[in-house]
C-alpha cells in the first residue's frame, strides 16, 4: 500500500531540480520583471499600469482618480504582486524630475527632486493619464497586438503596447535581473524621430550618420552633458558606456550661483558635501553657503567665495570632483528583442529593430481595417439589394416564419448579408437610406484601394510610417533639455591649497604623543607633559604642510598637520595614526616644503642630507630613509637651513666636538650615508659612539649643558673646532665632557 502512493512520483537529481528551478526563475525575472521590450520601451508592470488606467478610462481629458483604485485593479486583474512596489513605478513614470516625457499626470505629493521617494501614499494621490500615453495606446483596439490571458487566465492583456514612438529610447530605463542589468538612458523626442526618419530612407546608416541626429541622452534636468563625442560614439556603437554630467553655474555680483543640477542629484546633498568640507576647514577660499530655491526657481544654490581674488573656475572644477555636482551614469542598452530574447543593442541596431516592431504594427493596423472595410462593403451590398427589392423583402418577412434562408434563396444572399437585413429598423426603410449606403460604398470602396495599394508597396508603407512619426513629432516634441558640452576633466585642488596656510609647532614627546600649537612662539620644553613622559622634538611649519616623523628603525611617517590635537591638551599617541615596528619608538619630527633639507645621523657616526620630498610617503607603513649599524640608535634629525654655508656639530660620547660644512656631507634620499665623526674601536667598559648632532649658522649660538652647568659657544668660537668631515674632533672645556644636551639658539 505504501509503495502505491510513489507509483506516480517523478525522482530526480537535487542539482536537476534546483538548476531548472533557478534559470526559470531567472528568466522570470529577466522577461518579466526587469528588462523593457524594445516595442513600447516598458517593463511588464508599467505596461500593465498603462493599460489598467485606460481600461478604467483615465484618458489624459478624464477626471483624476485616486491612484489606489489603480494600484488594486493592476494587482487585481494583471500584475499579482506588492502595492507597494506597484504604486512607486506608478509615481516614477508621473515625476517629470525622473521621466523625460511623464505617462502619467498625477495629482497631489508625487515627490521632490531633492527626495524623489517622499511621495505621498496612494491612498491621497490621484492620477490620470498624460497626454503622452495617447501614443501607446492610439492604435490598441485595431489589430496590432497580440493579446494573452491574465495570471488567472480571467481577462486579456497585451502582451506589447503599440507604440507609435521609440519610447524604449525616450524615457529610458533601468532594471536589474539575474545576471544582467539595463541602464538605458533618456533621449530628445525630435532628435530620435529625425534618426529613425533618417533610417528609413537609409536602412545601411551607421552610428556617425545617426548621431547627427542624436547628438546624446537628453535627461530631464537642464544639466549639461560633458562626455566627448568619442565616449557618445563609442556608447551608442557597442551599446556600452557611460556618459557624464555636469551642474550648470553662473557668476552674479561676484558669488556663485548654481542653477542646475544633474540627473536624480539631490540639492541637500550638494549642500550637505559642501558645508562638510568648509567644517573641515577644506574649503578656506569659500565664505557662506546659501539655499535660495524657491517655486519659481527649483535649483538656486550660491557660493559665496571669500574674497574676488579666489578662482572661481579652480573651486567648481574641485567642488565637481568631490561632490555630485559632477556624476556619471552608466549605459546599459540591454533590452528584450523582437525575438523575445535579451540583448546588448547599440543604437543603429535598436532603432532599425524598433522600426520593424512600429512597420509590423502599421501593417497589421492597415490589415485590420482593410478587414474591416470588406466586411462592412459586403453588408452594405446586401443592404442595397433589400433597399432595390424592399417591397419582396417586407412579403417575404411578413410571409416566412423562417425569413432568412428564404431572402439569401431569392437574392444571393450571405448568412451575414441575410441578418444584417432582418435586424434593419423600420426607420431606415426611407429612400434617402439608398442614397446613403451609395455614398458609404464609394468612400469605403476608395480607402480599400488606398489600403490595397499601401499594404503592396513597401515604399508607401515608409512614408506612412515617417508621416506619423513627424506628426507625433510635432505634437509631442521639444527642444533639448541637456545641452552637450564638452568640457575640462574636473579635478581637485592638492590638499595643500585647500587648507589655509597658518604656522604651527609641532611637538613630539619622548613616549610618542604628539600635538600642534599656533604660531611659531610657542616654548615646546615649557608645555605640560603626562607623568613620566617629556619633551623629545620639535617642528615649525605650516598647517598645510605634512608633519614628517622618524622613528627609531630609521623609517619616516607623514601625518596631515592640521588633523593634530591641540597643544592644549596633552596631545595623543602617534602610534594611532601609523603602523610602526613592533618595539619602534620616535625619535623626531621634521615640517617644511619639499626642498626642506634636513641632516639624518645615527649613532654609528654616520649620516647624510635629505630633502623632505623624497621622504614622503602616503602609506601609513611610512618609508625606510635611515639605515641603522646594528648596535646604533638613530639621532634626532636636524633643519639644513642653507646646505652652502650651515655647519654640522658632532659630539661624541667621550666629549669631543667636531665641526665641518654640512656641504662635505652627500646630498641622498636614504641610505647609511657618510662618516660624520671618526669613532675609536671599542676599548673599556664602553665603546665611544656619536651622541648628538646639531646643524647651526651664523647667527646661532650654542649652549651646551652638562648636569646643572652650561656654556655657549658663539659662532667664532666653533673655529676652534673645525677640522674635516670625519675625523676625531677635539675635547670640550673641562666640566664639560659629559654632554646632556646641546641646544641651538
Amino acid at each position: 500500500m505504501a509503495q502505491d502512493l510513489f507509483d506516480n512520483v517523478e525522482e530526480q537529481p537535487l542539482s536537476e531540480f534546483t538548476e531548472k528551478a533557478y534559470l526559470d526563475y531567472s528568466m522570470y525575472v529577466i522577461l518579466d520583471r526587469a528588462l523593457p521590450h524594445i516595442g513600447d520601451g516598458l517593463k511588464p508592470v508599467q505596461r500593465r499600469i498603462i493599460y489598467a488606467m485606460s481600461e478604467l478610462g483615465l484618458s489624459a481629458v478624464s477626471k483624476h482618480k485616486k491612484s489606489a483604485r489603480t494600484v488594486g485593479d493592476v494587482l487585481g486583474k494583471y500584475h499579482p504582486h506588492g502595492d507597494s512596489a506597484c504604486y512607486e513605478s506608478m509615481v516614477l513614470m508621473a515625476q517629470p524630475f525622473s521621466y523625460r516625457y511623464p505617462l502619467i499626470d498625477g495629482q497631489g505629493n508625487w515627490g521632490s527632486p531633492d527626495e524623489p521617494k517622499s511621495f505621498a501614499a496612494m491612498r491621497y494621490t490621484e492620477a490620470r493619464l498624460a497626454a503622452m500615453s495617447k501614443v501607446m495606446l492610439q492604435e490598441l483596439g485595431q489589430g496590432t497586438v497580440d493579446w494573452e490571458l491574465n495570471f488567472d487566465g480571467t481577462l486579456q492583456e497585451p502582451t506589447v503596447l503599440p507604440s507609435r514612438l521609440p519610447h524604449v529610447l525616450l524615457n529610458g530605463t533601468t532594471g536589474i535581473a539575474v545576471g544582467m542589468a539595463t541602464d538605458i538612458p533618456p533621449h530628445n523626442l525630435r532628435e530620435l524621430v529625425d534618426a529613425c526618419v533618417h533610417l528609413l530612407d537609409n536602412p545601411k546608416a551607421t552610428v556617425p550618420e545617426l548621431m547627427q541626429f542624436v547628438t546624446g541622452p537628453d535627461y530631464p534636468t537642464k544639466a549639461e552633458v560633458i562626455s566627448t563625442a568619442e565616449e557618445l560614439q563609442g556608447m551608442y556603437e557597442t551599446g556600452h558606456g557611460s556618459v557624464r554630467m555636469r551642474a550648470v553655474y553662473k557668476k552674479e555680483d561676484g558669488n556663485i550661483v548654481i542653477s542646475a543640477l544633474p540627473h536624480q542629484v539631490s540639492g541637500s546633498r550638494i549642500m550637505e558635501q559642501i558645508a562638510s568640507q568648509m567644517q573641515a576647514r577644506k574649503l578656506p577660499m569659500v565664505e557662506d553657503l546659501r539655499d535660495e530655491s524657491d517655486h519659481k526657481q527649483a535649483v538656486r544654490f550660491v557660493v559665496v567665495p571669500r574674497s574676488n581674488r579666489v578662482d572661481v573656475d579652480a573651486l567648481m572644477k574641485h567642488l565637481f570632483a568631490t561632490t555630485d555636482l559632477e556624476r556619471t551614469y552608466r549605459v546599459n542598452l540591454n533590452v528584450i528583442g523582437l525575438n523575445g530574447r535579451p540583448e546588448v543593442k547599440p543604437l543603429a541596431t535598436m532603432l532599425k529593430e524598433w522600426l520593424t516592431f512600429r512597420l509590423d504594427t502599421v501593417t497589421r493596423r492597415l490589415e485590420w481595417r482593410l478587414d474591416k472595410v470588406e466586411k462592412r462593403l459586403h453588408i452594405l451590398e446586401g443592404l442595397l439589394i433589400a433597399y432595390l427589392n424592399i417591397d419582396e423583402v417586407i412579403k417575404i418577412i411578413r410571409n416566412n416564419d423562417e425569413p432568412k434562408p428564404v431572402l439569401m434563396k431569392r437574392f444571393k444572399l450571405t448568412d451575414i448579408q441575410a441578418e444584417a437585413i432582418l435586424e434593419l429598423k423600420l426607420r431606415h426603410l426611407a429612400k434617402l437610406e439608398e442614397m446613403k449606403i451609395r455614398g458609404e460604398q464609394d468612400e469605403l470602396e476608395a480607402e480599400r484601394a488606398d489600403l490595397k495599394k499601401t499594404l503592396g508597396s513597401k515604399a508607401r508603407m515608409k512614408t506612412l510610417v515617417k508621416k506619423e512619426l513627424l506628426a507625433d513629432a510635432k505634437t509631442y516634441g521639444d527642444d533639448r533639455s541637456s545641452p552637450i558640452v564638452v568640457r575640462e576633466a574636473a579635478q581637485a585642488m592638492d590638499v595643500s591649497e585647500l587648507l589655509p596656510s597658518e604656522p604651527v609647532t609641532v611637538v613630539l614627546s619622548q613616549k610618542g604623543w604628539v600635538r600642534a600649537a599656533k604660531g611659531h612662539d610657542v616654548d615646546p620644553r615649557a608645555l605640560n607633559y603626562k607623568t613620566g613622559d617629556q619633551f623629545q622634538d620639535s617642528a615649525r611649519g605650516r598647517s598645510n604642510q605634512a608633519a614628517m616623523f622618524l622613528d627609531s628603525t630609521g623609517r619616516v611617517y607623514s601625518v596631515a598637520s592640521h588633523g593634530l590635537p591641540s597643544a592644549r591638551s596633552l596631545g595623543e599617541p602617534l602610534a594611532g595614526k601609523v603602523k610602526s615596528p613592533d618595539g619602534a619608538f620616535f625619535v623626531g619630527v621634521l615640517m617644511g616644503d619639499d626642498a626642506s633639507r634636513f641632516l639624518f645621523a645615527t649613532s654609528s657616526g654616520y649620516g647624510f642630507v635629505g630633502k623632505l620630498g623624497d621622504m614622503a610617503s602616503r602609506n601609513k607603513s611610512g618609508k625606510a630613509v635611515l639605515s641603522v649599524p646594528k648596535g646604533s640608535v638613530v639621532l634626532t634629525p636636524q633643519r639644513v637651513n642653507d646646505y652652502e654655508s650651515d655647519l654640522v656639530v658632532a659630539v661624541g660620547t667621550d666629549g669631543k666636538m667636531l665641526v665641518f660644512p654640512a656641504v662635505e656631507l652627500p646630498e641622498l634620499a636614504k641610505g647609511k650615508g657618510n662618516k660624520i665623526l671618526a669613532i675609536p674601536k671599542a676599548g673599556g667598559k664602553e665603546s665611544v659612539k656619536l651622541q648628538l648632532v646639531r646643524v647651526v649658522s651664523k647667527k646661532n649660538t650654542l649652549k651646551v649643558i652638562s648636569g646643572k652647568r652650561h656654556t655657549t659657544l658663539k659662532y667664532r668660537d666653533l673655529e676652534h673646532y673645525h677640522s674635516e668631515r670625519g675625523k676625531r674632533g677635539l675635547s670640550l672645556p673641562r666640566g664639560f665632557q659629559k654632554v646632556a644636551d646641546v641646544i641651538v639658539e
